[in-house]
Parts: structure tokens; C-alpha cells; sequence
């Protein structure tokens, strides 16, 4: 008779070890875990993202000040909406600062005399001349705003699309060359782009007043939705195989963009372009500023327009 050590029943796990053994699932990304470095940088990008959309958006919302007695003439001369004139106490007066306080009285904006050392605070420095033009946030268009404008004009639409160019200088020069070269209207992305402060004010010589300019919650829906208007979209690359020179699209309906002063035309926006665009230049010259070479572009469609 085989002996056996087993007494009476046998008390089971309830299937607890067969369910204990089961995997948790694929390892989640270090980003995701919340006490690896990964996920501490991830965060850190995030909240850096945040204070500056945050920042951004408060100093959308601030008055500026165009500071120089050129920019301020150019700026109430185009009727841009100012709410006062700020004037140096002493400094020389000129033909500028006369037609200045002439024409901002006409308009009912206040002039106001202040000390040189407070017009050099209120203008962080900035090269002033004594005169500064207070205006208020900049109201910008809706994409479709600038479609119709183009339309309304009678011409084939012409529109500038600035991908990620973060410098203000550069986007008054490029709305200037617009406004030159009779463009219908300026798109910006809403993230990652330079938007219309008192230096772009002051660079666009008072042209953001007379062209409307326009955000982008995403740059490459809004290129598509331009080309499934019958617009067709070039993108300014240093690497293109066709030059300005040949540039047969300028006389129809046409987008052009112009990349950032860094990286140029971002992936996504060169894949949505249907050409690239080189400008001819002598050897050894790497590139253009943004707006240079925005303006070489503009004035060679300008000038295939007024002879087609």
C-alpha cells in the first residue's frame, strides 16, 4: 500500500498565481513615467511652452509704443489707430515732429510733453528721436479674410506665408515688401512666430495698417485650404531647383512662403509646397535674411505681373 502525505482537501489559490503571473503590458516611454529625468525635461518643455504662450498672449494684449520720428509720421500718415503721442521736452524740432503733432491733433490723439529720461523708459531705450506713438494691440484677420481681400481687389490673389520667422524685424520688412510689391495679405502661424509688436510696427514703416495681416492656428491646413481655392503655393529653399528667374507661377493665383532665418520651410510645410524656389546669387554667398529675400521674390512676381 503506497503511502501519501496528502490529508484531506487541498486549498487551492483561487486562480490568484495564474493571474499574479500575467504581464502589466509593453514598458510605457520614459516620458511617460513619472519618476524618470525623461518625464522631469518633458515636463519642464511643457511648462516653458505654457509661460511662453502665456507671455505672448498678455503682450497681445498691452498697447505699443512706435518709437523714431519716421516710423511714428509713417504710422499716423497710413491712419494707423494711435491713442497718444508721446514728444520729448527740448529736442529739435523738425519737419517731422511738426507734421507729427499737427496731424495727431487733427486726429485727436493727445500729445503729451515728457521728460527725455521717461520717453527713454517707456521706449526701453529704444532710438526714440523724441517721438513715440502709442497703439493699441494689433487686431489681425482671419486667413479667409485675406482670401477675400484678394479677390475683392479683382487681381489674381498674391499672399505671403511666413513659416516660423520669430524675428519682428524681419516680419514688418516682409509686410512692407508686400504692401511694395502689392500683395493681398501676411499669414503667421499662431505658435512659433514673431507677431506685430512696436519693433514691427516700426520696421513696417506703418504698412501693417494698410495690408491685412492674418494667423494661422496650423500653416500647412490653411496652405491647403489656399490650394484647394485654386491657389498655388511656392516655398522659398536655397536647395530648389528652379530659380526666381523661371519662376512661371508668379502670374497666377499664388502663396509664397518664407522659412524661418535658422531652418528655412519646416518638413511639413515644404511637402505641402507644389515648388520650391531658389534666388540666383554669386558664388560663395550662403543665404539670405528672411526678409530680403522675401522682397527679391515679391518684386520678380511683380514684375512678371505688370508685363504678362
Amino acid at each position: 500500500m503506497r503511502k501519501t502525505n496528502k490529508k484531506g482537501m487541498v486549498v487551492g489559490s483561487g486562480g490568484q498565481r495564474r493571474r499574479g503571473l500575467k504581464g502589466k503590458g509593453p514598458t510605457p516611454k520614459a516620458e511617460d513615467r513619472v519618476s524618470h529625468p525623461a518625464k522631469r525635461r518633458a515636463d519642464a518643455r511643457s511648462k516653458a511652452e505654457q509661460q511662453r504662450a502665456k507671455r505672448q498672449a498678455a503682450a497681445e494684449t498691452q498697447p505699443e509704443l512706435v518709437a523714431g520720428r519716421n516710423p511714428v509720421v509713417e504710422c499716423i500718415r497710413a491712419g494707423v489707430p494711435a491713442s497718444g503721442l508721446y514728444v520729448a521736452q527740448g529736442i529739435d524740432i523738425d519737419d517731422r515732429v511738426t507734421e507729427a503733432v499737427r496731424e495727431a491733433k487733427a486726429r485727436g490723439i493727445s500729445v503729451v510733453d515728457v521728460p527725455r529720461v521717461e520717453l527713454d523708459r517707456m521706449t526701453n531705450n529704444a532710438m526714440h528721436q523724441g517721438l513715440a506713438l502709442q497703439v493699441p494691440p494689433f487686431k489681425y484677420a482671419h486667413p479667409e479674410d485675406v482670401l477675400q481681400a484678394a479677390y475683392d481687389s479683382g487681381l489674381p490673389p498674391l499672399i505671403v506665408a511666413l513659416d516660423g520667422v520669430t524675428d519682428p524685424r524681419n516680419l514688418g520688412a516682409v509686410i512692407r515688401s508686400a504692401a511694395a510689391f502689392g500683395a493681398h495679405g501676411v499669414i503667421v502661424p499662431q505658435r512659433r512666430s514673431a507677431g506685430i509688436t512696436a519693433v514691427a510696427w516700426r520696421t513696417s514703416a506703418g504698412t501693417a495698417a494698410q495690408l491685412p495681416v492674418a494667423k494661422a492656428v496650423n500653416l500647412t491646413r490653411t496652405l491647403k485650404d489656399l490650394k484647394n481655392e485654386g491657389l498655388m503655393v511656392i516655398g522659398l529653399d536655397a536647395d530648389a531647383d528652379v530659380t526666381s528667374d523661371e519662376l512661371e507661377l508668379a502670374t497666377g493665383p499664388l502663396v509664397v512662403v518664407v522659412g524661418s532665418e535658422g531652418r528655412g520651410l519646416s518638413r511639413l510645410v515644404r511637402e505641402t509646397c507644389d515648388q520650391t524656389v531658389s534666388i540666383p546669387m554669386a558664388a560663395g554667398i550662403e543665404s539670405l535674411n528672411a526678409s530680403v529675400a522675401a522682397g527679391v521674390v515679391l518684386s520678380e512676381v511683380a514684375r512678371r505681373r505688370r508685363i504678362s
